[in-house]
């Protein structure tokens, strides 16, 4: 009897081939702790999916923070405990595209969006599809990046920022009237487009977890994490709006930089 006659459930088994000692070898199986991380963030995504749609906006914000941390450590516990898989890579970038493409484009529709019609659909699209377009340039562009800078703003960030706002909204009872959800909808917009920008954001993949740090980033890490536990929702939004303005604001200085040098090179010539 074949192994495909003895499973109870025609189920195949995953196999990819990898490179070991220069040789290509076949793998069975996959990881199950990265994997399960993944997976807990998908979970959490599809639950931010419902509770919008019902119009329980404080778990939607909860359950994408969820998604969010659980989405910083399958990548992070993968390379520490040397279980990177193909597999992993592109089930995390499914995941990443329920969780911080389709959930904040639905949780802002069903908070304001819905009220405008075509134009709120379409700026949940944006978003969505922009999602989608930033997730697929960073697979074919890994490896070939420098690894301190993300090329657009990353996934988790950008539904952080849309979320977080109707969160915040959400805690203070402010209701959604046709002038807020029209900003609303032109923020959820240049979100999504900054996720197809080139402009750079500095990724933290410097920070070595195996490594030792100065006593004082320990410190300032307690610190953080205080002011988070008091105030969550303000705190968070407020860091989202800081990472996702530092990338335009860095592109601008660059920018402003590169003409003063260049019309100090003409000055110098002349």
């Amino acid at each position: 009897m074949s192994n495909e006659d003895e499973s109870f459930i025609p189920i195949d088994e995953h196999e990819e081939f990898v490179s070991e000692d220069g040789r290509k070898i076949s793998r069975k199986g996959i990881y199950l702790l990265p994997n399960l991380l993944t997976l807990g963030a998908l979970f959490a995504g599809f639950y931010a999916i419902i509770a919008g749609m019902n119009g329980n906006f404080n778990a939607a914000g909860w359950a994408i923070l969820v998604a969010a941390v659980m989405d910083g450590l399958d990548g992070r516990v993968a390379r520490l405990t040397n279980t990177q898989s193909a597999f992993g890579a592109q089930f995390d970038s499914l995941a990443d595209m329920v969780s911080f493409g389709v959930a904040p484009a639905l949780i802002v529709f069903s908070w304001s969006l819905s009220s405008l019609g075509n134009a709120g659909w379409a700026a949940s699209f944006i978003f969505m599809s922009c999602a989608a377009l930033r997730l697929a340039r960073f697979n074919v562009q890994l490896g070939t990046v420098d690894k301190r800078f993300f090329v657009g703003l990353q996934s988790p960030v950008a539904a952080g920022l849309v979320t977080f706002m109707v969160w915040v909204a959400y805690k203070y009872e402010i209701e959604p009237g046709f002038g807020l959800a029209v900003a609303t909808a032109v923020l959820t917009a240049l979100t999504g487009l900054l996720m197809v920008s080139n402009y750079r954001y500095y990724s933290f993949k410097e920070i070595h977890f195996k490594g030792t740090v100065p006593y004082v980033v320990f410190v300032m890490a307690v610190v953080l994490l205080v002011v988070i536990a008091q105030r969550p929702h303000e705190v968070l939004l407020t860091m989202c709006v800081c990472y996702v303005s530092s990338g335009p604001v860095i592109g601008l200085y660059r920018k402003l930089k590169t003409r003063r040098s260049n019309k100090t090179d003409t000055a110098s010539e002349s």
